[in-house]
């Protein structure tokens, strides 16, 4: 059997076109808890400016597992308290996963990024952003609000949050495999 024959054995046609199917897919409801690990940590930069750029993985509840969430940690914004900011989120998420970026004193790297934060699970409270396009279509998204430890300790916030504490909802299923 040729490569570009499909299962039923026919030969895939030429026409240079083709569709996956599915489309946009809603955000996760503004103020949701979810069980996450970020499966990506690293230094990224768009327009000159560089930020750390985390991939979260939903991990609970189920009707989410899988979702990811992008955040961008902009740790060396211009404007000292953005920086701030940004800095106070990574080390909730660093103490979270294990504290060993902050403990280390040193500025992270990729690769103590990905060592340090890459598949440690916690908990985190997400919102929903909304922008108009120039087509006056509405595009809408996830961003991380507040991150705490997934015994349900405190959250740590970061400062855009609303006035309403995440609560520490632990009832998750036990079935994750880490």
């Amino acid at each position: 059997m040729s490569f570009w024959n499909l299962s039923d054995n026919n030969p895939i046609e030429k026409t240079g076109s083709f569709e996956t199917g599915g489309g946009d897919i809603e955000p996760i409801p503004a103020k949701t808890q979810v069980l996450f690990a970020p499966d990506e940590a690293k230094f990224d930069s768009y327009d000159g400016e560089e930020y750390i750029s985390l991939r979260w993985n939903v991990l609970q509840p189920k009707e989410y597992a899988n979702r990811k969430i992008f955040q961008k940690l902009r740790v060396f914004d211009t404007d000292p308290k953005k920086a701030d900011k940004a800095k106070r989120m990574l080390a909730a998420i660093d103490t979270n996963a294990g504290g060993k970026l902050l403990a280390s004193g040193q500025a992270p790297t990729d690769q103590s990024l990905t060592a340090c934060l890459v598949n440690k699970p916690m908990l985190g409270l997400l919102q929903v952003w909304e922008i108009e396009q120039d087509d006056g279509s509405t595009k809408r998204g996830n961003w991380v609000s507040a991150v705490s430890p997934r015994n349900g300790g405190s959250a740590a916030k970061a400062p855009e949050t609303t006035t309403e504490p995440p609560v520490a909802n632990t009832d998750f299923d036990d079935d994750i495999a880490f």
